[in-house]
């Protein structure tokens, strides 16, 4: 049997901009953040509780809200890839799952929102990506 491990964020509302909406449009009041990040099981099973151990993800959480609090983004989308180039800094990250939802959709109601999963060799593929731009 495979242990997996994974730190999961649930609920997160970012302080963000996200949309251009016109007079008869409904902008989002808020904007929340669903993010489950596998990582090696030695960082959950461990000997000694000691931070040393552990996969720290508070710097992490501190540059997603810093990108999501830079500037207006014109989509969902935008913010999601730039949170899992931020995930792939971090090696201990092995794959990421991303979901950014916004409410309400249309008059006052209705939740709207984009999922980005991906696995070990697409989480490596990205991390190699930004490591060696074309």
């Amino acid at each position: 049997m495979t242990a997996q491990a994974f730190v999961e964020l649930r609920e997160l509302a970012l302080n963000t901009q996200i949309g251009t909406y016109g007079p008869m449009d409904t902008p989002p009041d808020t904007h929340l953040l669903e993010l489950t990040l596998g990582i090696g099981s030695h960082r959950v099973l461990i000997a000694k509780d000691e931070m040393a151990n552990v996969f720290d993800y508070d710097p992490l959480m501190a540059e997603i809200d810093r990108l999501a609090e830079v500037g207006h983004y014109e989509t969902q989308e935008r913010l999601m890839t730039r949170i899992a180039q931020a995930c792939v800094a971090y090696p201990d990250i092995l794959c990421i799952d991303i979901r950014l939802r916004k409410a309400p959709v249309r008059r006052g109601n209705g939740v709207l929102g984009v999922r980005l999963s991906l696995d070990e060799a697409a989480t490596q593929d990205l991390r190699h990506s930004l490591q060696n731009p074309r």
